[in-house]
């Protein structure tokens, strides 16, 4: 695999339009938490140090065209001000003469922000008109939103194919670390996937058996293998519709010699709430008016011994009902080893998806992992083996 960065262009003195992901959540008016804003500081810093003018093009919320108030990314200024210690100018429109005349009177370490690409029809329907609009305003096309290239839009991929293209820090970071995680990975490579159903996650768990040596799977989907094996899982969450699906990718696994891993033992209650009465049985035990929450100490010490042998890890999803203990402990327990083994430098840890990262925090797990990834449907798209629009588009 192969992509510009921001290292293999001149960018003194030019206009470098900046794809970023700062579709962030907002309550009245103030941004409740900046993520995504601080991710893309790296990037903008690095063009204003080589001389380059950042204009970024973001999207927020779904306006599906029209212009909506509500969404307009000028009240994002300060925020983006604040986290990059320079002014940011704003204009009303991401094409056309009034962003053009901005361009034009943009000095050098100054920022221009313009207005939701997703005020266009055309941004979705990445049409070639207005990518062409775009791209008459600047020198360079960056894509620094990962998050995003799972979709053919034309902010994301049509204007990517008009200017020289570069991954900005974060895209590359992004895929740096799942090229080392599923392009070319040290082996062995434990894949941890849980989730309440596998019905949303056929595809990541079709291609990680063919790609992984151990799958380690957690969760409600947990469940469904569970009850395909003839097991009674009481009142768990379960997708019994799938039993044949489960049952083809355990097939589909040993021909593939990628070893699952299911609960052998599981922690049951019969309520599903904090500190409810609960008890730890073999896994083929769950009485019949209880539902299976958390894997159970067995199953952690199993997960435990693959972490200790792998090399690479990816994790997507929990593998309890990590929302409420003493439901968490599995999660929490694979998280921590996984964490020490990472800070040691015995593992590549790389993580995904909004539970995930979730869980990996309240874990307190998430700092010493190699990597976590906020991009949500991206990541999933790409451990699925899909190829992302935005991604191919900065390697034509």
């Amino acid at each position: 695999m192969s992509w510009k960065t921001l290292d293999d262009l001149d960018l003194d003195g030019k206009v470098v339009l900046t794809r970023v992901d700062i579709n962030v959540p907002m309550e009245n008016g103030t941004v409740t938490d900046d993520t995504r804003i601080q991710r893309i500081v790296p990037t903008i810093r690095d063009i204003l140090a080589k001389g380059g003018k950042p204009v970024l093009l973001a999207h927020f919320g779904r306006p599906k065209g029209q212009v909506v108030s509500e969404m307009s990314l000028q009240q994002l200024v300060p925020a983006l001000e604040s986290a990059l210690g320079t002014s940011v100018l704003f204009c009303a429109d991401c094409r056309g003469p009034a962003a053009k005349a901005a361009v034009d009177i943009l000095d050098k370490g100054a920022v221009l922000l313009l207005e939701n690409t997703r005020f266009h029809a055309g941004e979705e329907k990445n049409d070639d008109a207005l990518a062409t609009e775009m791209a008459a305003l600047g020198d360079i096309y960056c894509n620094d939103a990962f998050s995003a290239a799972h979709r053919a839009h034309a902010s994301t991929e049509a204007l990517a194919r008009k200017l020289p293209a570069c991954a900005g820090r974060l895209m590359q970071a992004e895929l740096s670390a799942l090229e080392a995680a599923l392009g070319q990975p040290t082996r062995p490579v434990v894949a941890v996937v849980g989730g309440a159903k596998v019905s949303t996650k056929l595809d990541l768990l079709g291609n990680l058996v063919c790609k992984v040596d151990t799958l380690v799977i957690g969760g409600g989907m947990a469940n469904t293998f569970l009850a395909a094996q003839g097991i009674d899982v009481g009142k768990s969450l379960c997708e019994h519709d799938m039993a044949d699906t489960a049952r083809d990718i355990l097939t589909k696994a040993k021909a593939a010699g990628c070893t699952i891993l299911l609960p052998s033992d599981i922690v049951v209650a019969r309520e599903f709430k904090a500190g409810a009465d609960n008890e730890t049985l073999p896994a083929d035990a769950c009485p019949a008016d209880a539902m299976i929450l958390d894997a159970g100490p067995a199953t952690v010490e199993a997960v435990g011994v693959a972490l200790d042998n792998a090399k690479t890890l990816i994790w997507n999803g929990p593998m309890g009902a990590f929302e409420i203990a003493p439901f968490d402990t599995a999660t929490n327990a694979a998280a921590l080893k996984a964490a020490a083994a990472t800070k040691a430098g015995t593992l590549t840890s790389v993580a995904g998806g909004g539970d995930t990262v979730a869980a990996l925090n309240q874990a307190g797990a998430a700092a010493d992992f190699t990597y976590i990834s906020t991009a949500g449907g991206a990541f999933l798209e790409w451990m699925e083996g899909k190829t992302l629009p935005g991604v191919a588009a900065l390697q034509a």
